[in-house]
């Protein structure tokens, strides 16, 4: 495993992060029960992974907290988000503080490392700075948590509104931003003012259902070169993105998607999510493969680098429950 510094934390991290939210919520989303999560999430820290990130959302606290127990504490590095709720810019501060003890009790930790307000849209941001901040940094010094995170709502802020400004705000530790081949803006309206402002960075997004389900990666740019945003070649090719597998190239498109995350200046931590043993570690295998020739990347700029918004597609969580 490769390990960098989560910005300004000084958390030492390791660049694969094991998500427990996503389409597959560690398996426990496709049919998997809570037994395979933990084995999941305990092969994930045999492989090296430091990094778990959950949410109130994903209704997988409760299973991360059982999969460490057996892990010294210091060896790991807990996220986790507020509900939802809290980013709705009406909910009362106060309130927040209840939230945070409850995932305290369902990861049953003494302490979270990061904690995050989770998917802040542009219009709410103001509540969040003004209103929820100042509540959390007052529990954050009594040791609940020990950094302030937040994360864009990706799908609907398609121009990093939220993180262009928290970036500068120097009240967040850490931003977790939607980036990818079908969405690099990033690149421009992110990365330069978390380096700037060393704020760490975990990356969502880089391979969603556009990438991994068969046929929907060819059918989307089919779309888009009808609307004229792609190159009609790539819409008549059942291979569009082909070039980029050959020797000393990637080995599929996936890998390719994590390869190209991976090595963008600014990115600390690359999410993945799976429910597979053997996705654990093609995924981990990928991201710790060396950057795309560089000829394949700057296609990729050519071809892809001005689309917005494309592949965000995200899972609709509704309270779920582990399987026991």
């Amino acid at each position: 495993m490769d390990y960098t510094t989560l910005g300004r934390t000084g958390l030492e991290v390791s660049v694969a992060g094991l998500g427990c939210g996503g389409f597959s919520r560690l398996g426990l989303g496709t049919g998997g029960d809570e037994a395979g999560a933990i084995t999941i999430i305990r092969q994930a820290i045999e492989h090296g992974v430091n990094l778990f990130d959950s949410a109130a959302a994903y209704g997988t606290e409760a299973v991360l907290g059982k999969a460490i127990k057996s892990v010294a504490r210091d060896r790991v590095v807990i996220c986790t988000k507020a509900p939802f709720s809290w980013s709705s810019g009406r909910a009362d501060p106060a309130g927040i503080v209840a939230s945070l003890d409850a995932s305290l009790r369902q990861l049953d930790i003494e302490y979270i490392d990061v904690y995050q307000l989770h998917g802040v849209p542009p219009s709410n941001y103001a509540h969040a700075l003004d209103h929820l901040a100042p509540v959390l940094l007052r529990e954050r010094d009594k040791g609940k948590f020990r950094f302030l995170g937040i994360t864009e709502t990706a799908p609907h802020d398609l121009q990093h509104e939220t993180l262009h400004r928290a970036a500068q705000d120097k009240v967040w530790d850490v931003a977790m931003v939607g980036f990818s081949m079908m969405h690099q803006n990033a690149r421009e309206r992110v990365f330069p003012l978390t380096r700037a402002n060393r704020v760490g960075t975990l990356l969502m997004f880089a391979v969603r259902n556009i990438f991994s389900q068969p046929g929907r990666l060819q059918a989307t740019l089919r779309e888009l070169a009808a609307e004229g945003q792609v190159a009609a070649s790539l819409a008549e090719s059942d291979d569009p993105l082909g070039f980029l597998i050959h020797d000393g190239g990637a080995s599929s498109v996936v890998d390719a998607c994590y390869r190209y995350v991976r090595h963008e200046k600014g990115v600390d931590v690359v999410l993945f999510g799976t429910g597979s043993p053997a996705h654990l570690k093609t995924n981990i295998d990928s991201l710790l493969k060396p950057p795309l020739p560089e000829a394949d990347h700057r296609k990729l700029g050519e071809l892809l680098g001005h689309l917005v918004g494309v592949g965000l597609d995200a899972p609709h969580l509704s309270n779920p429950r582990p399987k026991s």
